[in-house]
């Protein structure tokens, strides 16, 4: 089961472009760290980048280095993230539960086209979803085995060691939101006499000895780490308004059931009065709603919502669903009524197709990689050469080009704006201050490239921009476009063409 599921989440991986900003971005960041070979420290145009910590790019560095620079590979982060959500799952209802309704579950959750969407999608949220899911159904087990008398500490170790790589993934919620959540199914189950033995000091000091070395060593090497990672990017982000994907609280109910389609409909049986009281599996369904609304309620509380916050209540959504499903079957074989077994082929059959529908419909209508011009260059480009951007930050083009130089960003950095809008430049600006004359180097002023073009001692230049800007440089307009798809056009400079240039 868990070998098919994990071959349908990796299907489609590499079909499509790297979509801007969000999966060129993180994969570019990882690229960073493989070309240069510095694992330790996160980079965006060799600038430290501290928005999330580094779990994502190890893992994207690791497959790419082993599979090769392509798609698939730097989208492998998020089918692990997704894989272990489902591994997860499988699991704890096939010990606590029963294996059918295990099974029905897994399916369930990998044909929600939103899951599986996220696990064809390169950013970090389905990882630490998966590390959240991992830690809760572990913690969950733990849990059911101590309060049986049975030996627990072993999947409790494993408990904090995933909430250890869940903050390793993206931060503190890696550890706060399964904490809430089994915190909370404790004090419903009334269970208050095992909290000492599940908060002993050796496994805080396993979660410690994993989590905290890394953040330790950034602090160390950059002065004012932790204010910018924890107190900006955890709390005032979280309560500010001011930032972009601003939702109304009801957000993610809509997006829930459209993403659960076709199986959402089933979660109007959760409301039967018998659905709480059956004793068998009241335990299992009291934890799975907990888990589901704590989820809801943290990522609807902040302004700012994005979809793939709420990949963590997928989970337990898709064993409710089962539930409800295989609780409807049961009944109508016990009457006798005609075989309804036939609806949960048609449904998965269904559930797939909009899966693999909405993947390439993406893939066939999203403009914003830079993938088919980059293959364009690619035949005469040199991992060596020097590529320059023009007011935007195409955060894909150095992995698809293979670029090891670091690419020169023209833009004004000198707007007092930068800091209040959250974009590219933000990124950029923001990671300049963790390596000053670093970000000398890479930042330019619209007035610095022409200087720098011609100072450049040898090698070419590659640069990037749209075909309007060639009339603010007037050794643009000079030169032939080497690529253009319209609206994006690509200059080369090769050591003779700099030298006689007027600027020069």
């Amino acid at each position: 089961m868990l070998f098919l599921c994990l071959a349908w989440l990796t299907l489609l991986a590499g079909i499509r472009p790297l979509m801007l900003p969000d999966e060129g971005r993180y994969v570019g960041v990882a690229w960073g760290m493989l070309s240069s070979g510095d694992w330790l420290v996160p980079t965006l145009d060799g600038l430290p980048f501290f928005h999330k910590p580094p779990l994502f790019y190890w893992l994207t560095g690791l497959a790419l280095q082993v599979f090769g620079s392509n798609d698939w590979a730097a989208r492998l982060a998020s089918v692990i993230g997704a894989a272990l959500a489902t591994g997860a799952l499988y699991l704890f209802v096939s010990r606590h539960g029963d294996k059918r309704l295990a099974g029905v579950s897994a399916v369930v959750l990998v044909s929600q086209p939103m899951f599986f969407a996220g696990a064809q999608y390169a950013n970090l949220d389905m990882l630490v979803a998966g590390m959240i899911s991992a830690t809760i159904v572990c913690g969950a087990s733990a849990i059911l085995r101590l309060d049986r008398g049975l030996p627990y500490r072993t999947v409790l170790a494993a408990a904090y060691v995933f909430a250890a790589l869940g903050v390793l993934a993206k931060g503190l919620i890696g550890f706060v939101l399964p904490g809430a959540v089994l915190l909370a199914w404790l004090l419903l189950g009334k269970r208050y006499r095992l909290i000492p033995a599940l908060l002993s000091l050796p496994m805080l000091l396993l979660f410690v000895a994993v989590a905290a070395p890394w953040f330790l060593w950034m602090q160390k090497s950059y002065s004012g780490f932790w204010d910018y990672f924890f107190v900006y990017h955890h709390f005032q982000r979280f309560a500010h308004s001011g930032f972009s994907n601003a939702r109304p609280f009801w957000f993610y109910l809509p997006v829930v059931l459209l993403g659960a389609l076709p199986w959402s409909p089933w979660i109007v049986r959760l409301g039967a009065p018998k659905f709480l009281a059956d004793p068998p599996r009241c335990e299992i369904r009291s934890l799975m709603i907990v888990w589901l609304l704590a989820i809801l309620v943290f990522f609807s509380w902040p302004n700012s919502k994005l979809i793939g916050y709420i990949f963590p209540a997928l989970p337990p959504l898709a064993y409710l669903l089962a539930d409800a499903i295989l609780t409807w079957l049961q009944k109508r074989q016990d009457a006798q009524r005609a075989d309804a077994s036939g609806y949960l082929g048609g449904s998965v059959l269904l559930a797939g197709s909009l899966c693999v529908a909405f993947v390439a419909l993406v893939g066939q209508f999203d403009p914003t990689s830079t993938r088919a011009l980059s293959r364009q260059v690619a035949p005469l480009f040199s991992a060596d050469d020097q590529l320059v951007m023009i007011d935007e930050y195409e955060y894909d083009l150095p992995f698809y080009l293979r670029a090891r130089k670091n690419s020169w960003v023209v833009s004004d950095w000198q707007d007092a704006d930068i800091p209040l809008r959250d974009n590219w430049r933000k990124e950029l600006f923001d990671a300049g201050r963790f390596a000053p004359i670093k970000a000398q180097e890479v930042l330019l002023l619209a007035g610095e490239l022409a200087p720098r073009l011609c100072a450049l001692g040898s090698g070419t230049v590659w640069i990037w921009g749209k075909t309007a800007q060639a009339a603010r440089y007037p050794f643009l307009s000079q030169q032939t476009v080497a690529f253009s798809d319209g609206k994006k056009a690509v200059w080369r400079f090769d050591d003779a063409q700099r030298r006689r240039l007027a600027e020069c």
